[in-house]
């Protein structure tokens, strides 16, 4: 979350200048120039912009990981015949790329857990680009059972990754909700402050959103 310090704040020539840090690692500092109410939007249109950009990369891959087809060019040369192996691996084409939670998944320790408890103890799967290696196998055990267990299991990944990815996306958009109003709610604070004398600043509305913001949770302004 944006944290905008003082050292974040400066008057140029009678403009608000804000350096707004990064978003994201590798981002860079985002820095406004114009008037006060100007800076805020423009701050505000920054912070929500990158909070939805981090959105959709949570919900990116909606389409269900699966596998289309066994590729036969990976198959031993010796099938079906006196020197075919009893055990080999098997590649199988994805229906699009895996992505790395997805990846992570496959070959991670629940998996392995799954397969044994399936009845495949030795089976052993590994992501290739767009292709799933599955060594220790053959040709019958796929067709016989293994094919569907293995697919049952993607189905299992894809669902799980979706629920987490959208509890994921929905917790970004609430914390960008809740950015925006106190950017927002500095930047009314500032504009309230008025360096003339004998002036009265009416500041009524100011102090009671203050209030909103800490009986919400929010941390006191200072």
């Amino acid at each position: 979350m944006v944290a905008l310090r003082d050292r974040d704040h400066s008057w140029r020539g009678g403009l608000s200048v804000l350096n707004v840090p990064p978003l994201s690692p590798g981002g860079g500092t985002f820095t406004v120039r114009c008037g006060c109410r100007a800076a805020r939007e423009a701050v505000c249109a920054h912070i929500f912009g990158a909070y939805r950009l981090k959105m959709n990369a949570q919900l990116k891959n909606v389409e269900p990981l699966g596998l289309r087809a066994v590729m036969v060019s990976s198959l031993p040369a010796t099938l079906m015949t006196d020197d075919a192996p009893d055990r080999y691996t098997v590649e199988a084409v994805f229906t699009r790329q895996a992505d790395r939670d997805e990846v992570a998944a496959i070959h991670g320790v629940p998996m392995r857990d799954f397969l044994s408890a399936r009845g495949y103890p030795t089976v052993e799967l590994k992501v290739s680009d767009r292709r799933l290696e599955i060594a220790n196998t053959n040709l019958p055990e796929l067709r016989d059972g293994l094919a569907a267990v293995i697919a049952e299991r993607l189905v299992e990944i894809n669902r799980r990754l979706v629920a987490e990815r959208l509890v994921s996306a929905l917790g970004l958009e609430k914390a960008s909700a809740r950015e925006h109003e106190r950017v927002a709610l500095v930047a009314s604070l500032a504009e309230s402050v008025v360096f003339a004398a004998g002036a009265h600043t009416a500041y009524s509305d100011d102090a009671s959103r203050a209030s909103d913001w800490e009986e919400e949770g929010g941390a006191p302004l200072k």
